[in-house]
């Protein structure tokens, strides 16, 4: 799908800053949402919205349809009647530049229980009615999710392969016996969802109204502990006590020189193609539900992935596995039409995978931070770019540019310098103007990066387990200067769609 040239900043709604410990979707998403207009940016990337399990990943959450329960804005619940003024004004006092989940998560679940008691108490019939719409309608999904939720806090948070034996092969008189003792918690976990799903549908439709498109990502793999392997099993390759025999996982890269290991079920893809794909077409229907254009995450395992044994320490051993990823995308196009979607595609990549993207008329990804370390020739130097490309200054998984170039070797930085014709003095803004002004038709710039900061922003260092996905940006951050700064290139570089002329009467 040809893209139209057009530019914009990747952020992921944890980064904005805020009152309660996390960014969320109600007047800062807003606010951010007006000052990228202001800078006539068009796009706006965001990570994965899933509820997050292990290290606070949005790249391993419990569902691949759900939201993030701790997104929700607690701002319009006090209207609402559903929370009191006061209950807002006691919350604890956060760190304002980073997350600190423990305490976040903690405050955020009791206070999202007390909402979900008063609309329990309450009877405000037309909210009750679209909670039950809601409901009915994402049934196929929701219900897994929260029976899978409430068992897990029942089970103090284990692994489902810890629970009883009848519940992790999901016996179904253990499930209706489990269901009815539950249905209390079963019932808030939907709540928590509703609530998200009218907040970002909300958000959404206010950055339709400035022209802005949103990018999603959806990771080709789900997360072992989650409410897909669990609801899903025979769909992975699982012992008959649910865990994996083989895991994902990517060789010696950039980021690691035994690989990456990360431990999540491989497909079955023998049976996913015996049911015409439908579980991936209910994926990428839901995604579309939420966003404009979908990322798709680590698009070379669409038609090889790594596969390592799950007693391997490592992701040193492994083998490529061929997977029918052109079988997928047809029956995906089939049920959903035209597929607006970017690929991934970093890392080995062979010509089957090119001809993979090339076929359904993917772009694929271009990152500055990895052009300067071989020659003239290297792809991902702007001179060699292709217009059905997507440029990134750096992703989620780089350090900023400023924090990059400050820790690369002079070599490497010499190379930046004679390449780009700048002193290295403000080496983020000479990336994004090289992003802006290549032939790409789409250009996407960290937001880090648009406000000048170092590697102390960085948002994620893949192989550490924690630590990460806690970086925001402060109040007052979003500048005009920086928006002005930004339009301008948008403008001179072609990246601002042209206003349509209305027909004279």
């Amino acid at each position: 799908m040809a893209f139209p040239r057009a530019c914009g900043i990747l952020v992921h709604p944890t980064s904005f800053p805020g009152r309660y410990g996390i960014g969320c979707l109600g007047r800062e998403a807003h606010t951010f949402l007006d000052w990228l207009q202001q800078a006539g940016q068009t796009l706006w990337q965001i990570c994965p919205l899933g509820p997050t399990g292990f290290g606070d990943s949005p790249y391993q959450c419990f569902s691949a349809f759900a939201g993030n329960p701790l997104l929700v804005d607690l701002e319009p619940l006090v209207a609402q009647g559903l929370l009191e003024r006061g209950e807002l004004d006691a919350a604890p006092t956060f760190p304002s530049n980073r997350v600190d989940y423990g305490p976040v998560i903690i405050w955020k679940t009791a206070t999202l229980q007390r909402v979900f008691e008063r609309f329990a108490a309450g009877n405000d019939a037309a909210l009750r009615l679209h909670f039950q719409q809601f409901c009915l309608e994402q049934a196929e999904w929701l219900d897994d999710f929260a029976l899978f939720m409430a068992l897990k806090d029942a089970h103090g948070g284990a692994p489902w392969t810890t629970w009883e034996p009848e519940l992790v092969r999901r016996d179904p008189d253990a499930i209706e016996r489990w269901t009815e003792r539950l249905q209390a918690d079963i019932e808030r976990r939907r709540f928590d969802q509703f609530l998200f799903f009218e907040q970002w549908g909300e958000l959404r439709a206010y950055a339709h109204e400035r022209a802005i498109r949103i990018i999603g990502d959806v990771p080709i793999f789900v997360a072992h502990d989650s409410a897909d392997v669990w609801a899903h099993p025979q769909l992975f390759f699982l012992t008959d006590q649910g865990e994996p025999t083989v895991v994902a996982g990517v060789p010696p890269d950039y980021f690691s020189n035994t690989g990456q290991r990360w431990g999540n079920p491989l497909y079955r893809w023998d049976v996913l193609e015996r049911t015409q794909f439908a579980w991936w077409i209910a994926r990428f229907r839901a995604v579309l539900h939420l966003v404009d254009i979908i990322r798709v995450d680590h698009f070379r395992g669409f038609e090889a992935y790594w596969e390592v044994l799950a007693s391997e320490p490592t992701a040193l051993n492994g083998k490529w596995v061929k997977t029918p990823g052109k079988k997928l995308f047809r029956a995906v196009q089939k049920a959903l039409g035209e597929l607006p979607i970017i690929a991934e595609d970093l890392g080995i990549i062979t010509n089957e995978v090119t001809a993979l993207r090339k076929a359904f008329e993917f772009p694929g990804m271009r990152v500055l931070q990895f052009a300067f370390g071989g020659n003239a020739e290297h792809e991902y130097l702007p001179h060699n770019y292709e217009s059905d490309s997507v440029v990134y200054t750096g992703t989620h998984d780089n350090d900023t540019t400023i924090g990059w170039y400050r820790t690369e070797e002079e070599r490497v930085r010499d190379r930046v310098r004679r390449y780009l014709w700048c002193d290295g003095s403000q080496v983020n803004w000479d990336f994004i103007r090289a992003a802006c002004m290549s032939v790409a038709n789409t250009a996407l710039v960290p937001l880090q990066d648009a406000l000048s900061l170092g590697s102390e922003a960085r948002l994620n260092f893949p192989g550490k387990p924690e630590g990460n996905w806690s970086w925001r940006f402060e109040e007052g951050a979003l500048r005009a200067e920086i928006a002005a700064r930004l339009r301008g290139l948008a403008e001179i570089y072609g990246r601002i769609p042209a206003k349509k002329k209305e027909k004279p009467k």
